[in-house]
């Protein structure tokens, strides 16, 4: 029910003027939306309490990807700049405990979001993830954002 109210009070606003016109077009386009999250996102008023527990979890993991992803573009920039050595590429394969598709999914692109490391191929809970050295898979299989990902699936 928020959802709906949530979505009738952004379309008033953006309209930028009450009229007969605009609340009605916009209580049609909210029972549309509706009936398209139901049937096509199989969307409940459950859903959505159970979604709304979700989005702290969801938020910090947002800011660890970015702060990830800050810590990394430095980390390659320097090894671009002030290397030793040559690069030393490296592939691991893991097993990690996700339960569902959508965590997994977050999980490969949160790794291939993050500079010098791209998830190559993943398999149920298995991943494989190619890096610019060793150094940057220290760690992956137990990063922050697994343990980010399991506390969001723990929330019921």
């Amino acid at each position: 029910m928020e959802l709906y109210l949530l979505l009738y009070l952004a379309w008033v606003a953006f309209n930028g003027k009450i009229t007969g016109e605009i609340c009605l077009l916009g209580l049609l386009i909210v029972a549309a939306v509706g009936v398209i999250a139901r049937v096509l996102f199989r969307y409940t008023p459950a859903t959505e309490g159970y979604i709304l527990r979700r989005v702290p979890l969801f938020l910090a993991y947002v800011a660890v990807l970015v702060w990830e992803i800050l810590k990394a573009n430095f980390d390659v920039l320097r090894f671009i700049l002030f290397r030793k050595r040559a690069a030393e590429p490296s592939m691991m394969s893991f097993d990690v405990e996700l339960e569902s598709e959508w965590a997994r999914f977050l999980l490969a692109n949160s790794i291939t979001l993050t500079p010098g490391t791209i998830t190559v191929y993943t398999h149920d809970n298995r991943f494989t993830v190619h890096a610019l050295t060793g150094e940057m898979l220290d760690g992956i299989e137990c990063s922050r954002f697994v343990r980010l990902l399991q506390k969001m699936e723990a929330v019921k």
